[in-house]
């Protein structure tokens, strides 16, 4: 499957091409709640879900004792955008 280009916006890709960008991210579906995948680093994990208005990104067991952390990023935020600050982390 081909991505649209990486500055399109998150709203103007079809459902299997931003699942098929989350693998390409390392990213595992959850097989009972099909719109929440996980990302494991060696540094965090985070919990990503696809909600109906945003993609939000919860940050768990983080090094350094950091809090848990949770984002949101619109769908209107271009897929490089998002991919940035999903991987930049918590």
């Amino acid at each position: 499957m081909t991505f649209p280009s990486a500055d399109t916006p998150l709203y103007n890709h079809p459902l299997p091409v931003i699942e098929e960008w989350l693998q390409s991210l390392g990213c595992q579906q959850d097989q009972e709640q099909l719109h929440c995948w996980s990302l494991q680093t060696p540094n965090w994990e985070a919990q990503i879900a696809l909600e109906v208005e945003e993609l939000t990104v919860s940050y768990r067991n983080t090094k350094g004792g950091n809090p848990d952390v949770t984002r949101s990023f619109p769908y209107s935020l271009s897929r490089e955008d998002v991919e940035a600050a999903v991987l930049s982390g918590p």
